[in-house]
């Protein structure tokens, strides 16, 4: 069997791969293949629009809060259609309190 073939053009919402605690501040980032421009970014959490459009890449949270758990995409502005991410899950964790010690 092919493997899938690599996309002309696609979006990628990059997320820390750090673990991601409470309290934290944390950046989303939504790039296009090979670099190219972005324009008109618009930034989801599930199915809520988080405002935009962005002249922006970024999406900054902070501080973290449990309640910004779960999944997240961006979309952008391609001539006259829009490119749109996969979704990516952010799971943020709470302090546990062995963390003081």
């Amino acid at each position: 069997a092919m493997g899938p073939s690599c996309p002309t053009d696609r979006l990628v919402l990059q997320v820390p791969a750090r673990e991601l605690l409470e309290g934290d501040t944390v950046t989303l980032r939504c790039r296009r293949w090979q670099n190219k421009s972005v324009t008109e970014v618009q930034f989801y959490h599930e199915e809520k629009d988080l405002g935009g459009p962005l002249n922006g890449t970024e999406l900054s949270l902070s501080p973290l809060k449990l309640h910004h758990s779960g999944r997240y995409r961006c979309s952008c502005r391609v001539g006259t259609s829009r490119l749109e991410s996969v979704p990516v899950t952010v799971t943020v964790h709470g302090e546990h309190p062995h963390r003081r010690y």
